[in-house]
């Protein structure tokens, strides 16, 4: 999820073999971002489990509230700064498409079908031009990736971002299509992303940080629970613009920049917490885009049948039992045996539907031409 596959390649943490996440064998991969990208991810899904059972909770929509803040941007940050080496050579293309369009094609497809018959909505149809529910990151993350190269080009990228996603706010006129409203929104954080360096992730990483984020975690939920009766929640999905949000059209650009900055605060607060070093879940990092996809039918399946309908469940007691269970539940989703099964829809290969690249064939067919003057030599030395 943030970047399906990494540009950091990887092996396996024991044995040196190809961790399951479809890159090639290289460079090792950074606990670090896995690390991130898992407890992001977890906490994604523990915010989905949280929406069927918030209610009239102002505890439980003041945290709902504190994780919406952050844990997104965390993701499109991470995204972006794995997105520095995105170029248009075909090979990046080529994964581009396996890694982003083909399971933003085959989850929208899923997940409508899945609206349709289980959960009693027989009149939706499958569009590719509307996502629905998870899918919306994929194709942001294709638009985002797309324009990888002009963020590279221009003089001052994260003010220009900053100025789009400002514009967005105050156009309703945007519309569902491709969910246009959160990809120009959330935009800035991936250009953030884009400029990062690694130095930037250490410099967050201090012991002060850390220290220094408890008071600022313990006033964000603070004000989170203060802002429940107060504010409209749909300003944290970046997906409306501030007339549909039944706002003046000027506040847009100010929550556009103050979310900005409140939610970039805590996100740098939340990576320093991230441990650097191999834990337990590393591993499961490599696969948190086979959880974020795959959680969802989980808890849409739980809101159809009626799960989350138990009153012990909106009590603190269930309410916790609900987050461990999603917490669990999208861990076991990031585990090999589950990627395995489904990488068919997450990293096909699909090399039967592009051409080689021509620099490619050109070195396959000079190779193969100088194999024979080669078993010629070694001949003649075996003979001399």
């Amino acid at each position: 999820m943030p970047s399906p596959r990494s540009p950091q390649n990887t092996r396996a943490a024991a044995g040196g073999k190809a961790a399951p996440s479809g890159d090639k064998p290289g460079k090792q991969r950074d606990a670090f971002f896995d690390n991130a990208k898992f407890l992001a991810i977890v906490l994604v899904a523990i915010g989905h489990s949280w929406e069927p059972i918030k209610g009239d909770s102002r505890i439980l929509e003041g945290l709902y509230t504190f994780v919406y803040a952050f844990h997104m941007p965390a993701f499109i940050i991470i995204s972006g700064f794995f997105s520095r080496s995105f170029d248009m050579r075909a090979d990046r293309l080529q994964r581009l498409v396996t890694g982003v369009v083909v399971p933003y094609v085959l989850f929208e497809t899923a997940y409508t079908l899945f609206n349709r018959y289980v959960g009693g909505e027989p009149d939706q149809a499958i569009s590719l031009l509307d996502p629905w529910y998870l899918t919306w990151f994929l194709i942001a993350l294709f638009v985002w990736r797309l324009t990888t190269p002009i963020w590279k080009l221009v003089r001052w990228p994260l003010p220009l971002a900053l100025g789009i996603a400002m514009l967005a706010s105050v156009t309703p006129e945007i519309g569902n299509d491709l969910d246009l409203q959160r990809v120009l929104q959330f935009l800035p954080f991936f250009v953030l992303g884009l400029l990062m360096k690694p130095e930037h992730f250490r410099l967050v990483r201090r012991r002060s940080m850390r220290i220094l984020s408890v008071p600022v975690f313990a006033c964000a939920v603070v004000v989170a629970w203060w802002s429940v009766p107060r504010m409209n929640t749909g300003w944290f999905y970046h997906r409306d613009s501030a007339q549909q949000l039944g706002a003046p059209w000027w506040t847009g650009p100010v929550m556009v920049l103050a979310l900005f900055g409140c939610s970039l605060l805590l996100t740098a607060f939340f990576f320093s917490w991230v441990p650097g070093r191999t834990m337990w879940f590393t591993s499961l990092g490599a696969g948190t885009l086979f959880g974020y996809l795959l959680h969802g039918f989980l808890v849409k399946g739980g809101d159809y049948g009626g799960w989350f309908d138990h009153a012990w469940l909106h009590r603190p007691l269930g309410e916790i039992f609900v987050s461990v269970c999603a917490g669990v539940a999208v861990t076991l989703l990031c585990t090999a045996p589950v990627r395995r099964v489904f990488r068919f829809a997450m990293e096909p290969t699909m090399d039967w539907a592009f051409k080689r690249d021509a620099a490619e064939v050109a070195r396959g067919r000079a190779q193969r031409e100088q194999t024979p003057v080669r078993e010629k030599e070694k001949e003649k030395v075996s003979a001399g």
